[in-house]
């Protein structure tokens, strides 16, 4: 298993996070909202700054985009994408559901992901043409290609209703062998394990998923955007599955 200088700063700054994050779990914190209506609490703040210390501490030159703290040198040749807490609901309602998610972003690629989740108990990485690993352990996808043995894992799903996309969503549910709605980092782990076989998402944003793309990918699956195109820093949705042939058969069925 060979780690390169970048992956061995997005764990270490991952750990740093994580430090931050069991201490406010075990004392509580007070909650505030965005203007987004979101809301924020002082964990997600200090574990970004800590992750902030790590990085720009060993590559100062590099870009920064966080999601609490904002984007600094954005035309830099690195940019690190960072979400502190990826499910604060999940953090203030003390369920084990969020992690932390670091990626590097190098000339449009993304080349490192880490996702920490310390009180699931999971942490996965991987770096471009390295594999993917879950707690150490290299990990690969199920490969399952026919819709009828898969199992899928919905999340965020509220835009679709309504929408042309809906009746499509329905008539893949209708096919499969098992559906579950575990979200957050945790279907994409399962997928990367090979406990999934799609993952079907709504309702996010680059910085939630760029690790995780990473991740599944290097695990041998297939990661794009609903509508095919490949992730970028405008994504807001993302259709992955654990073999092309079972993404190529969804895509056609959700069209546009």
């Amino acid at each position: 298993m060979s780690t390169s200088q970048y992956l061995e700063t997005a764990l270490a700054a991952a750990r740093a996070a994580e430090v931050v994050i069991r201490r406010y779990w075990e004392q509580g914190v007070n909650v505030t909202l965005k203007a987004d209506a979101s809301p924020v609490t002082q964990a997600d703040v200090e574990a970004e700054q800590a992750i902030r210390k790590v990085i720009l501490g060993r590559f100062p030159e590099h870009g920064f985009y966080g999601e609490e703290t904002g984007t600094t040198r954005a035309d830099a040749e690195f940019i690190w994408l960072i979400d502190p807490i990826d499910g604060t609901k999940s953090f203030i309602r003390r369920t084990p559901f969020f992690s932390t998610q670091i990626a590097l972003l190098h000339r449009g690629k993304l080349i490192v992901g880490v996702s920490n989740a310390p009180m699931y108990g999971e942490l996965a990485w991987a770096e471009r043409g390295q594999g993917a690993y879950v707690n150490e352990r290299r990990v690969q996808v199920g490969g399952i290609e026919a819709l009828a043995d898969a199992a899928i894992s919905l999340g965020n799903i509220k835009t679709l209703a309504g929408t042309p996309g809906w009746a499509a969503l329905g008539e893949i549910v209708g096919s499969v062998n098992r559906t579950r709605g575990y979200g957050d980092f945790c279907h994409y782990h399962m997928l990367a394990a090979g406990q999934l076989d799609l993952v079907i998402e709504s309702d996010l944003n680059i910085l939630d998923v760029a690790a995780l793309s990473v991740i599944v990918e290097e695990a041998g699956g297939t990661f794009t955007q609903l509508d095919g195109a490949p992730i970028d820093l405008a994504t807001t949705s993302v259709l992955a599955a654990g073999s092309a042939v079972l993404h190529a058969e969804v895509l056609g069925r959700l069209g546009s």
